[in-house]
């Protein structure tokens, strides 16, 4: 398959962190290639298998986790980069490392951790998983992290606040300067989005939160459950559920592929320098913006905020705290590596960030009793 001409092209990368020989391309990995094998061999990649997307760890042996995640984006970001001619392997490298940075205990961890960090500067999981790659990962004889390409990089960091961005040099410039990431960076957040609405779905009904008649109120759900049943009357169960989320996935990256297509006609780009200069040009058509933002919107409402849910993240953001706050009162419990008088919050704000779930779970129960 041939890029398009503003696709990232390994071959025009801005560079890695530390100068490092590629391998020769006619018979080796490029850039991005490279990029995600080191990703897939790092510890933080590993460790994402025991990290809450919804549901903890120990809750079920079939709910998302994230590294299921970052698979399920990788695979629906490769298909959509494939119809678009852009880079594949950027968009599987992105979507692989995209989650590093997460806490335990999912989006309550957090909140949690960015609570305890507010006179520190803050938690932000992009910009952890910036600090994943760039510096904590230790594998590398002549450098800390796993010295990514920039354009991984700038994948990477989704959202940054304009302070943090201001320290991160020509990776910060966007943000300061209103523009805009690689394609291939827009597409993985975008099967970001597609990937955990719909898996959240899944696992909600397979939990028991959500049932097929509270998720008729959501149009992007009957609508495609209408065309499923229409198809095979006789479908229940799980196989019908699966079947109307396969359609749902189906109709969310056709649509994101058309309307990209079709701004990519509007604005006309020529270059990757063209897109970073442009406005943004992956996106849903206005409509499946508007069905895919209210799907997120009853997640929210009757999963993300469910009772049983709150219950058991609000008792995990507590471990969370609790944890920080020991760290500081008690340094000397900390890895070695992590015990520095310098900058002593954020090295435990690192440390938190890296556990699993099980992992803080009981790091909190051992140093409590």
């Amino acid at each position: 398959m041939s890029l398009a001409s503003y696709a990232a092209n390994p071959a025009l990368s801005l560079g890695r962190l530390h100068p490092e020989p590629e391998e020769p391309t006619q018979s080796g990995r490029n850039v991005f290639q490279r990029d995600r094998d080191r990703i897939i061999h790092s510890t933080a990649f590993r460790r994402l298998e025991y990290k809450t997307q919804v549901f903890l760890n120990h809750e079920g042996d079939h709910f998302r986790n994230r590294l299921t995640h970052s698979l399920e984006v990788a695979q629906i970001g490769r298909s959509v980069a494939r119809r678009l001619n852009l880079n594949e392997d950027l968009v599987e490298a992105i979507s692989l490392a995209h989650d590093l940075g997460h806490t335990p205990f999912g989006h309550a961890g957090q909140d949690a951790l960015n609570e305890c960090m507010k006179e520190y500067g803050g938690f932000e999981h992009n910009l952890q998983s910036l600090w994943v790659v760039d510096f904590l990962e230790e594998r590398y004889a002549r450098w800390d992290g796993l010295n990514l390409s920039f354009e991984t990089r700038e994948g990477i960091l989704k959202h940054c606040s304009r302070k943090n961005a201001e320290k991160l040099g020509p990776l910060g410039e966007r943000f300061l300067k209103g523009h805009q990431p690689s394609l291939e960076a827009q597409l993985a957040n975008f099967a970001d989005e597609i990937a955990y609405n719909n898996h959240d779905i899944d696992d909600g009904i397979r939990s028991g939160l959500l049932n097929i008649q509270q998720l008729s109120e959501v149009a992007l759900w009957q609508e495609q459950h209408n065309r499923v049943k229409h198809s095979f009357p006789d479908l229940t169960g799980r196989r019908l559920v699966y079947e109307v989320i396969r359609h749902i996935i189906h109709v969310l990256v056709d649509d994101l592929v058309k309307e990209t297509q079709r701004r990519l006609e509007e604005f006309s780009p020529s270059t990757i320098d063209d897109v970073r200069h442009g406005s943004p040009m992956v996106g849903f058509s206005a409509s499946m913006r508007e069905q895919a933002g209210a799907m997120k919107k009853f997640l929210f409402k009757n999963l993300y905020r469910h009772p049983q849910v709150q219950s058991v993240t609000s008792e995990a953001a507590n471990m969370v705290k609790v944890l920080f706050a020991h760290y500081q009162q008690s340094p000397q419990d900390l890895p070695e590596g992590f015990r520095s008088e310098d900058d002593l919050s954020r090295r435990i704000s690192h440390y938190i960030a890296g556990m699993t779930d099980r992992f803080a779970n009981k790091e909190f129960h051992k140093l409590t009793a």
